[in-house]
């Protein structure tokens, strides 16, 4: 336990001791938040359904723990090419936890960014519906970030060089985030985009999310609570015992 505590607050500190990484890390979300939720806020009210800032702000919020937490995958690939990944494995440590160290290094890194552009969202002008409610969407938060970070572990773990990671990456990461919902809402879809978005697993974490932010009409959820918490933690467990298998495989 001692080396997942050690691995968890290594990746921890590599994020804290970078106020550029901070700064760098909200400037996509804020300027999805800015520009689409105030650029189609008119479109969408005509539309009757409410106040797109209010929709997309856990949509935004949803993508920025995304990004950061697949991406904590790359950080692997960082450490083997730089021999710090070596001299981990080489500890008489199980490398199962290891790789769970890392993963949730990740993750946490990946709530933080996603408490920050909570706070920009407030500061745009999104309000939570019910702020009882605020401590179970960060513990969506938190869900969405173990999925994707364990994702992220078991991607990094089964390439050799960056530029592999980057080009898995485009053609993985922006699809799962477009079909998520975090845009548009998942309910009345054409059969086909209807069946796709159940397939990512992203959709089950921001329809948890934005129902615990927002709670009220004229928002309808596409899923049940209980569905999006079981989904999420299937496919993190899932996820996890891909992630351990290949990281197990990494040759020194």
């Amino acid at each position: 336990m001692s080396a997942i505590y050690i691995l968890w607050l290594r990746e921890l500190k590599r994020y804290t001791r970078s106020r550029a990484q901070i700064v760098a890390s909200l400037g996509q979300p804020v300027l999805y938040l800015l520009v689409l939720g105030f650029g189609l806020g008119p479109v969408f009210r005509r539309a009757g359904s409410g106040d797109y800032l209010q929709f997309v702000g856990p949509g935004v919020i949803g993508m920025t723990i995304l990004f950061s937490s697949i991406f904590s995958g790359l950080g692997l690939l960082w450490d083997r090419q730089f021999g710090f990944l070596k001299e981990t494995l080489v500890a008489p440590v199980p490398r199962l936890q290891i790789m769970i160290g890392k993963t949730l290094g990740g993750a946490t890194v990946s709530v933080i960014q996603g408490l920050l552009v909570t706070i920009v969202c407030v500061l745009a002008g999104f309000r939570p519906a019910n702020l009882w409610l605020v401590p179970i969407a960060i513990g969506f938060m938190a869900a969405i970030a173990v999925v994707f970070a364990a994702l992220g572990m078991a991607l990094g773990s089964s390439l050799q060089d960056m530029q592999g990671f980057q080009l898995i990456m485009n053609f993985l990461v922006m699809p799962i985030y477009f079909l998520s919902g975090a845009l548009f809402p998942l309910t009345g879809l054409p059969v086909a985009l209807a069946f796709l978005t159940r397939l990512d697993p992203l959709s089950y974490g921001i329809d948890g999310l934005r129902t615990m932010l927002l709670h009220q009409p004229p928002f309808q959820p596409a899923f049940h609570v209980a569905t999006n918490i079981a989904v999420l933690l299937c496919v993190a467990v899932a996820f996890l015992i891909a992630g351990a298998w290949r990281f197990s495989k990494i040759e020194i």
